[in-house]
């Protein structure tokens, strides 16, 4: 993948959970992806539920899906705050629409119930507390660590990084 200028986008808000964050961010910027974390706003410092920042470099509405490959969204408490925001819900959506990879851990599901029927039909798996949600949002669920579906990736939580991130790679290969 090195030299393919492959460009991510990682969303954070306060409450993320750092190992779904900055495990992700490390592994693609060691496969010569440029990553970057976004929020709502640019400039601002996100702590994540231990305190960890993570600096976002752009807001929600300065993003283009022309000149991203992926979008990541780790869990904690964090997709919730991003949900409410209508430019994060509308990126995700267009990504998706585009076919590029949408990849989403842990609670990060709770912000593609909210990409207008992004969910609608595929296979998903998230933290179990959010079943429901991904269930109501359309998503066929799956009981397993991390499941691919097309450009979509879904995992459980910060132990299922390792296969999360084998199967973000396989897909920005």
């Amino acid at each position: 993948m090195e030299g393919s200028a492959r460009r991510a986008v990682i969303f954070v808000d306060n409450s993320y959970q750092e190992l779904e964050a900055w495990y992700p961010y490390l592994r693609l910027q060691e496969a010569g992806v440029s990553v970057h974390f976004c929020g709502a706003k640019a400039g601002q410092i996100y702590e994540s539920k231990l305190g960890y920042p993570a600096k976002a470099e752009f807001a929600y509405s300065e993003l283009s899906v022309a000149e991203f490959d992926a979008v990541l969204i780790p869990g904690g408490f964090a997709p919730d705050r991003i949900r409410r925001h209508r430019e994060a819900n509308l990126f995700v959506k267009q990504m998706n629409d585009a076919g590029k990879l949408v990849a989403a851990i842990c609670h990060g599901p709770w912000v593609l119930c909210s990409a207008d029927g992004l969910l609608r039909g595929r296979r998903v798996t998230a933290f179990h507390s959010i079943k429901d949600d991904v269930v109501n949002a359309g998503a066929r669920w799956e009981e397993s660590c991390a499941v691919a579906d097309g450009n979509l990736v879904t995992a459980q939580g910060p132990e299922d990084l390792p296969r999360f991130m084998q199967l973000i790679l396989e897909r920005l290969q």
